[in-house]
């Protein structure tokens, strides 16, 4: 996940988008919530209809899995669907000291491994979209497709000194006070003009409950990730649902030959699945069928 965070005078955060070995893994049961045991640490997620073709949904920064549950329940008629909570966040364990992108691959790619999933569409929300590309590199017989919620819109940019400095003070901000900081980016940067305002305070609300300290981590471990090399690595297309309200930079893909397409929600903020979900869902059913052409 790149990040690249400006502060000048006040605050204003923008981001450019925002493999370990499974070992004792077990599952339990709780209620309609199942927990994997990954190295220790718990991964909580949903299960919900059967196909060969699997839908593995994970969320995005500071968030839960009950974002997609539009999709789940939608998409659950016709494929099997999981949507995970990344350790750290709603309802999955925090004990553990490492929060970067191979930590969560190999989360992801536990659950794949624990439920015997096969043909596995990855689908990754703002940070998670480097998690879902790396957990497709690491499981590459598993993974028949990426899909990127908001994110990699400006793949190979190249990057402004101004970046790094911006993006540490950003950082050692949001550890001396986490809401000043990430409250205002979300107003400032992550909702459109339609975003309701009962989707604006569950977010925002979801957000000042997050564990300060493993947001700041994950977000902060994350950075370092070349997504040049890792998706010419990965070899697969990468499809998009992005938000139109900030566009996309394709142009740099498209110089190193990456394959991809874009899809955008016309008009929502950075939370499409929820924002609109019927124009979302349409969108992936194009991107499945766009999947399982190949």
């Amino acid at each position: 996940m790149k990040h690249i965070v400006y502060l000048a005078g006040g605050l204003l955060l923008a981001f450019a988008a925002c493999k370990q070995t499974s070992k004792s893994i077990e599952t339990t049961k709780a209620d309609s919530v199942t927990v994997i045991h990954n190295n220790g640490i718990n991964i909580a997620y949903t299960d919900t209809g059967k196909n060969d073709t699997t839908l593995l949904f994970v969320h995005g920064w500071a968030i839960n899995k009950s974002y997609w549950s539009n999709q789940v329940t939608y998409f659950g008629k016709h494929y099997r669907v999981v949507a995970i909570d990344l350790p750290g966040f709603g309802e999955s364990g925090k004990n553990r000291d490492k929060w970067g992108t191979p930590e969560y691959a190999s989360d992801v790619d536990s659950v794949i491994k624990e439920l015997n999933l096969n043909k596995v569409i990855l689908i990754g929300h703002s940070m998670s979209g480097d998690i879902v590309l790396q957990a497709a590199i690491d499981t590459p017989d598993k993974v028949i497709g990426i899909v990127g919620v908001d994110n990699f819109k400006n793949v190979g940019a190249p990057e402004n000194p101004a970046d790094k400095k911006g993006f540490a003070e950003a950082i050692a901000a949001m550890k001396k006070n986490f809401k000043a900081v990430a409250i205002p980016y979300f107003n400032q940067q992550l909702f459109s003009k339609t975003t309701s305002s009962v989707i604006k305070k569950r977010i925002l609300n979801d957000v000042a409950k997050a564990d300060t300290t493993i947001a700041v981590a994950a977000m902060e471990q994350g950075n370092d990730f070349n997504e040049v090399a890792k998706l010419q690595q990965s070899k697969k297309k990468l499809y998009l649902i992005n938000s139109d309200v900030h566009p996309t930079e394709t142009k740099y893909m498209a110089a190193k030959k990456i394959p991809f397409k874009v899809f955008y929600t016309k008009g929502t903020g950075h939370f499409g699945m929820i924002e609109a979900p019927d124009e979302f869902n349409k969108e992936l059913e194009m991107v499945i069928a766009g999947i399982n052409k190949k």
